[in-house]
């Protein structure tokens, strides 16, 4: 037995995998294992080299094997790896990271809350909302509304607020209080806020675009109305960037597309370390500041062991340097253009495509017949990896590279897509 079937053997023995099919490991093993990576490609243990067309799971902004962010986390490691940040202690990276955010994000964000992930910071806003309106002296504002197709996460709190149906029916008991409105349906939203009582409610969280349900980009208004019904209702609005965010859409954050939009709090995670560390957070406004250090008696009973690991945070400043010296925001944007016109191309050429659409670095195919799952599959035979979203009825194929990517890395995309459609 060779060491690629050993590890195999070995990993259908005892590795349980995130987000996959148990019957599929296995009767067929993993799909790669990977070894290498490097820009926008990834290399498995036999030497077979793909795209990672996903940037693996939204999040490898700045592509693989980034020499200065392994340096960044050794320098940190070997000075000071990770402190407790509890009972105000706290450590160089993060502070530097929680005012460097603050001058990256959209106002009026300006503290910042550090989780080790996205579901971790999806959770944490949703109770920092209702600790928030405990503080005010309105305990009823518990409610909180999220959309359908959206996606926050799977731990308890986030998996209730998902609003792609099979996520939720996983478990025979989800957190109370969450509701789900259609995505784009605002009267629906303000239907569902009168029926319930407007004085019942905490937050509203959304995607700027929803990612993981089938990338779905918003009419040009949409936010614009959700805020107008927050304000008017005292609602707060939790903007989830964590796919979004650090440049994703060609901006720093989604929202930022969306004129004249606030969050009152906002949610980060993958892009901000480009899976180089595990960290995430969750962004408040000033306002929110102020009131809780005005408010608050005693501990905010809430916190993670990993909560400003001082190596992760690190990793971040590196990785937002990389961000902004290399201008990746702007590639992102010019990127996805071409990627989304080279997508639009092979619509003309295939009647399968029904649509095509994107914003900057997040872009989807709608296909026709169920045959998204296969063109998936078939495509990363042919050095492609992307994904197929079947959620909600859906035929969709999905793509998000890394912010490096150049254009003629994304004509080989487009190049292996004609060919995958052709041979099915």
């Amino acid at each position: 037995m060779d060491e690629a079937q050993h590890l195999a053997e070995l990993d259908k023995k005892h590795f349980l995998h995130p987000t996959s099919s148990i019957q599929e490991q296995q009767s067929s093993g993993p799909a790669f294992i990977f070894k290498k990576g490097y820009g926008i490609y990834l290399e498995d243990i036999q030497g077979n080299v793909v795209i990672d067309g996903m940037s693996s799971l939204w999040n490898v902004n700045v592509g693989h094997g980034r020499k200065n962010l392994a340096e960044a986390a050794k320098k940190q490691m070997e000075t000071l790896a990770y402190s407790s940040c509890f009972a105000t202690f706290s450590n160089e990276p993060a502070i530097k990271l929680a005012a460097k955010l603050a001058q990256l994000a959209p106002p009026p964000l300006t503290a910042t809350f550090f989780t080790s992930g996205g579901s971790e910071a999806n959770d944490t806003a949703y109770k920092l909302a209702r600790h928030y309106w405990l503080l005010k002296g309105e305990p009823a504002r518990k409610k909180i509304i999220a959309r359908n197709r959206s996606y926050h996460g799977v731990s308890m709190g986030a998996t209730s607020a998902t609003g792609l149906k099979p996520f939720r029916d996983f478990t025979q008991s989800l957190a109370p209080d969450f509701f789900h409105v259609d995505h784009f349906e605002v009267t629906a939203l303000r239907a569902l806020i009168e029926q319930e009582g407007p004085d019942t409610f905490a937050a509203i969280v959304a995607e700027p675009v929803q990612g993981a349900g089938g990338v779905h980009v918003p009419p040009a208004d949409y936010f614009k109305k959700i805020k107008d019904i927050c304000t008017e209702y005292g609602i707060l609005l939790i903007t989830d960037e964590v796919i979004t965010g650090f440049g994703r859409t060609g901006k720093m954050f989604g929202m930022e597309h969306y004129e004249g939009v606030t969050p009152d709090m906002m949610c980060f995670a993958k892009g901000v370390t480009s899976g180089y560390a595990q960290l995430g957070g969750v962004m408040i406004s000033e306002q929110m500041h102020q009131d809780f250090t005005q408010l608050s008696q005693g501990t905010l009973l809430h916190g993670y062991t990993y909560s400003g690991h001082a190596t992760a945070c690190a990793i971040a400043l590196k990785n937002i340097d990389l961000l902004e010296q290399e201008d990746l925001v702007e590639n992102a944007k010019l990127r996805g253009a071409e990627l989304l016109d080279g997508l639009r191309s092979l619509a003309v050429d295939f009647d399968i495509i029904q649509s095509c659409r994107g914003l900057g670095l997040m872009a989807a195919i709608e296909f026709t017949g169920g045959l998204a799952p296969q063109i998936v599959k078939e495509a990363a035979n042919r050095g492609l990896i992307c994904r197929a979203v079947t959620f909600d009825n859906q035929d969709t194929l999905v793509l998000a590279p890394p912010l490096i990517i150049t254009n003629e890395e994304v004509e080989k995309i487009i190049t292996i897509l004609k060919d995958t459609i052709n041979s099915i």
